[in-house]
């Protein structure tokens, strides 16, 4: 009786978020959704929990957040799991924290999951190198096993910091361009030298990277609508500063294990009022 009950009351808990998304529906939904998850060692000391439990109970919150986003139909959800400025923390922290993500990727993969049964191609973007090799094959492990899946794309920026996004981007494109002119020039089909290049080579500005070659090496697109960072915090932390400049950033004062589903609906009816405002802010850029 009680297996049918709770039944009952997760049918019936589904069935209110729908009516919501309906409602929410006659306006604009947003199409990507950046978490930036604070909040988890407080809640673990203010509830005096195990070191580390914190995370924990941080995870369980993601996974309902995903899952009330996918009901949406937000199609990217970006969040921001592991700074690089992170591992300055103790060691004994660091690797609770790897610990816990290896065992969390390896869950992603199952039939059952949530990435599976919402279609979710998994993404994990940083500086992966600075992972342990048992996290990275999980990790890319993971990306082969979602790669298939097209309904919607959950990328976790781990060993991640915007400014390290942006000189990857930065150097892959000159990487890419200075390959691209030795090949006109072993050719013969280079009109200058490739030492010959300067600023002064106004009539060749193809010749130099722009802003499309720097875009199209950035880790996370497109641009996200909303930022949440909980607990209050109105800081981006080295999180997507290359792609927020027309985003609304919600702050609620609940840690991130705290958060609940009211919080998203915030979000979303803010994002809604402020529409206008933010798209107007990007057709100027």
């Amino acid at each position: 009786m009680s297996s049918r009950r709770t039944a009952f009351f997760a049918y019936f808990l589904a069935f209110l978020r729908k009516c919501v998304f309906m409602v929410l529906s006659r306006g604009p939904i947003p199409s990507h959704i950046g978490f930036i998850m604070d909040g988890n060692r407080r809640f673990a000391k203010k509830n005096k929990l195990m070191e580390g439990a914190g995370h924990r109970v941080g995870f369980s919150a993601l996974m309902s957040m995903l899952k009330y986003c996918y009901e949406f139909r937000v199609k990217y959800v970006t969040v921001y799991a592991f700074s690089i400025d992170n591992f300055k923390r103790r060691p004994e922290e660091v690797q609770a924290v790897m610990d816990l993500l290896q065992e969390k990727i390896e869950g992603l993969t199952k039939q059952e999951s949530l990435v599976n049964q919402y279609g979710v191609k998994v993404r994990f973007v940083g500086n992966l190198q600075l992972l342990s090799q048992p996290v990275r094959l999980a990790a890319e492990r993971a990306m082969v096993a979602t790669a298939d899946n097209s309904k919607a794309v959950l990328t976790i920026c781990f060993a991640y910091t915007s400014t390290d996004e942006i000189f990857h981007a930065v150097r892959e494109s000159c990487e890419e361009r200075k390959e691209e002119l030795s090949a006109l020039e072993s050719t013969g089909s280079g009109p200058y030298g490739l030492l010959g290049l300067n600023s002064n080579d106004r009539g060749h500005e193809e010749h130099f990277i722009n802003l499309k070659d720097i875009e199209k090496h950035m880790y996370v697109t497109p641009d996200p609508d909303i930022i949440v960072r909980t607990a209050g915090e109105t800081r981006l932390s080295n999180f997507l500063l290359w792609q927020s400049s027309s985003t609304l950033l919600y702050s609620p004062l609940v840690l991130w294990p705290e958060i609940r589903f009211r919080h998203l609906i915030w979000a979303i009816i803010d994002f809604q009022r402020n529409y206008l405002y933010l798209k107007g802010k990007l057709k100027q850029q």
